[in-house]
């Protein structure tokens, strides 16, 4: 029967709130029935962020004027038997937009581009659709950002890296050389805090330091711990590379079962939300210093 012909409903109304959305839900019923009718109504709970470029638009942006720009860089690859492949670009994404609205907030002229999804992943080629973006490919992808922000008058760029697997300094010497006025830089946010400080684990990758990063910023992509690997991993046998004086590519499949180097078994919710605070606080600083400093004045005595 078309609802508009029933004469006894009642109407509940609810409010779910999700990360990005504010849903009501009107469940209406009968009394003398049990039929139920939802109507979901989907309602914006955040406003638009004028600091990340993927929800901007061109009438904020035409009269705005930026200091720095952010550029996130991630990769797509197996992370243990329990979380995503897209561990690094979720966590890249999340710390560049907080880190970038802390300095926002404190009046830094800031813009975040969108993540690049694709790392180096030479030595995981045997693992199953981990997506590899060679460093020569990295390099012409990064000229073109920057050939860009250059032709627009941003002269600051901070690519904030989220996989060990990427390493931008030659690609910065280089494209620096091309573009003198351009300020060039490259922060790692997995080694601006030090681990020891929130987790019993040291994690390389997808271990404990990682999985709390996840169960605290996208806990529903994440199985329970109970069916995780124990990230178990073999090291060189060379004193040199143990010791981190040489560098050897680690052929991943050869080094652990699971694909996971760290334990995560450890690894909680609260960790990675303590974690998650000291860390974005620690990268926007940097951000804010980067686009607070006239460029061209980057050193001090």
């Amino acid at each position: 029967m078309p609802f508009g012909e029933r004469s006894a409903w009642r109407f509940h109304d609810s409010i779910l709130k999700s990360d990005q959305i504010l849903s009501k839900v009107v469940i209406a019923h009968q009394t003398s029935s049990i039929d139920y009718l939802y109507f979901n109504i989907q309602i914006c709970s955040k406003m638009m962020r004028p600091y990340i470029l993927a929800e901007t638009n061109w009438k904020s942006v035409k009269n705005s004027s930026f200091e720095v720009a952010i550029l996130p860089w991630g990769a797509c690859e197996a992370h243990n038997y329990h979380m995503p492949y897209g561990t690094d670009i979720i966590e890249a994404e999340q710390i560049a937009a907080e880190a970038a609205r802390l300095a926002f907030e404190k009046g830094s002229k800031i813009i975040v581009m969108p993540v690049i999804p694709f790392g180096v992943n030479t030595g995981q080629h045997d693992v199953m659709l981990d997506m590899n973006m060679n460093p020569s490919t990295q390099l012409i992808v990064l000229r073109d950002v920057i050939e860009t922000l250059d032709r627009h008058g941003i002269y600051k760029l901070i690519i904030l890296n989220s996989h060990g697997g990427n390493d931008f300094k030659t690609m910065i010497r280089e494209l620096g050389l091309k573009f003198p006025k351009m300020f060039l830089a490259s922060c790692d946010w997995f080694k601006s805090i030090d681990q020891k400080e929130f987790f019993e684990n040291k994690d390389d990758h997808a271990g404990e330091m990682e999985t709390s990063l996840l169960l605290h910023l996208r806990p529903d992509l994440v199985l329970p711990l109970t069916e995780a690997g124990d990230g178990s991993s073999k090291k060189f046998r060379y004193s040199a590379i143990q010791q981190g004086w040489a560098w050897a590519e680690r052929q991943w499949t050869k080094v652990t079962k699971d694909t996971g180097v760290g334990d995560p078994r450890k690894a909680t919710a609260l960790k990675g939300e303590k974690y998650f605070k000291a860390v974005t606080e620690k990268v926007a600083q940097f951000f804010a210093e980067v686009a607070n400093t006239k460029n061209g004045d980057h050193y001090i005595q």
